[in-house]
């Protein structure tokens, strides 16, 4: 175990914010099946109702856009036929959809990574957002931390007045173009030199098994976070611990250079 934790490296999506991705990527993809993809509907499996929470999180969560566009594709057998066009434009009216979606504010921030992100750095860690999702500014942003540490009565040093969550952060990688998307380590492996730590001292939040997966390729700790009923995928993937809320995480281990969670 490391002497001491030198930095927090936070997915946005699933992690600090329960984002309207998934919504966006189901009713996208519904919306083609009835329209411009009629034709080709019934030569694959989907379904309105196959489009699960599961097949999102093990298929599309966590990975750049086209990546998930073709992974959904791929799970749902369509035809292979101008297969790379139909990933762009489902990856493109996806797009389009989930602006829209955070622009009416249809999201909302966990309180308990809120609650984490400000206890990590009062502790004196430096935290990273590194999110594959373009979008992820545009969440950050309209978070405002100072209002949520005034009604949580949270006293800390590291919240200013008017300070939004994207602000809060040291570095941030979002939404940059990798040579390789997770379950690759590039993203964070950026974050983690950008935050100026070794690998080994850099802990990285995830809820999902692609995220994780990265953390571990890049030589990081990695805290998986099940809010979606998926706790054994995460510890396949090889989590250190997983914890439904970031409240279970022991603060006082952590600080110890432990990763545990409160007995």
């Amino acid at each position: 175990m490391p002497t001491r934790f030198m930095g927090a490296i936070f997915d946005v999506d699933g992690v600090l914010v329960d984002s309207p991705h998934e919504k966006a990527w189901r009713e996208s993809l519904r919306e083609l099946m009835v329209s411009d993809w009629r034709d080709i509907a019934g030569q694959t499996t989907w379904s309105a109702d196959a489009f699960t929470p599961q097949v999102y999180q093990e298929e599309m969560s966590g990975k750049p856009r086209m990546d998930g566009a073709r992974s959904a594709l791929s799970y749902f057998h369509v035809p292979d036929d101008e297969k790379e066009t139909r990933a762009t434009q489902y990856a493109d009216r996806k797009q389009t959809m989930v602006v829209r979606l955070i622009e009416a504010g249809d999201f909302t921030a966990y309180p308990d990574a809120l609650r984490f992100i400000i206890a990590v750095k009062d502790a004196g860690l430096r935290v990273a957002a590194a999110s594959s999702s373009k979008n992820a500014q545009l969440f950050l942003r309209q978070i405002r931390l100072d209002k949520f540490a005034a009604e949580q009565k949270i006293s800390s040093s590291s919240v200013a007045p008017g300070l939004t969550l994207l602000d809060f952060f040291d570095a941030d990688v979002s939404g940059r173009d990798f040579a390789h998307g997770k379950p690759h380590p590039d993203i964070y492996l950026a974050a983690a030199h950008e935050l100026d730590v070794a690998p080994r001292e850099a802990i990285v939040l995830e809820d999902a098994e692609a995220g994780v997966e990265a953390a571990k390729a890049g030589a990081m700790w990695a805290i998986g976070i099940a809010r979606a009923n998926d706790a054994e995928l995460l510890a396949k993937a090889d989590a250190d611990i997983v914890v439904t809320a970031l409240d279970q995480v022991d603060l006082a281990a952590l600080a110890a250079g432990r990763l545990a969670t409160k007995t």
